[in-house]
């Protein structure tokens, strides 16, 4: 892969991370509900997704999910039954501010997080989708496929952290300053909300 082509699917790569979906949503809920270092937990899950949508696309796989009605809607239909699931449990979390340096009284366990994290990206068909159909462009035929998957893949990696992290110190940061028991209350509902309208989105999701 040159420099040209690799500086330029960095491009994408931000591209990709920056765009709103899932992912966004469940960083910013978490860095709200468990503090940005907890909620790393969350962003390493979803690189392990990331990594798993690559091998996927990587090894052919992306092309019969991509080709099969069957194994697309068996996927889709997790994926949206998974993010309504967070919703719902988002909607009805409790009204508790996060403590700076405390950790006792969350739920959230790190394999938890991680967790939730991978599956989130992981039952997502329509990255799978979007990666089969732009990852093949920066791919040189000519060339041996693995190195150039490996670069791609910590190249997205890579992106995707830093774009994650900056959404997870966001909520952190800036909307655990809310914390009144009524503020907490609508952002949980409002990311519960948020969980919901991606779920439709991905279940109104077309292949081209």
């Amino acid at each position: 892969m040159s420099l040209h082509v690799w500086l330029t699917f960095i491009v994408a790569a931000l591209l990709i991370s920056l765009s709103p979906g899932p992912g966004a949503i469940s960083c910013m809920a978490s860095g709200m509900r468990y503090g940005y270092r907890r909620t790393l937990a969350n962003i390493i899950g979803m690189q392990l997704g990331i990594a798993l949508q690559l091998v996927v696309v990587g090894v052919g796989l992306g092309t019969l999910l991509a080709a099969s009605t069957l194994a697309f809607e068996l996927v889709r239909g997790f994926g949206v039954a998974y993010l309504c699931y967070l919703g719902w449990q988002q909607f009805r979390a409790e009204a508790m501010p996060v403590e700076i340096g405390s950790d006792s009284h969350s739920p959230g366990t790190f394999r938890a997080l991680v967790t939730q994290g991978f599956l989130v990206n992981a039952s997502n068909p329509k990255a799978t989708i979007f990666l089969l159909a732009v990852l093949p462009q920066f791919i040189d035929a000519q060339a041996p496929a693995l190195p150039q998957y490996l670069i791609c893949m910590a190249t997205l990696t890579a992106t995707d952290l830093v774009i994650m992290s900056a959404y997870a110190l966001f909520a952190s940061r800036v909307l655990r300053l809310l914390r009144e028991p009524h503020h907490l209350r609508w952002m949980n509902r409002g990311f519960g909300g948020m969980f919901m309208l991606a779920a439709g989105f991905l279940a109104l999701f077309r292949r081209a």
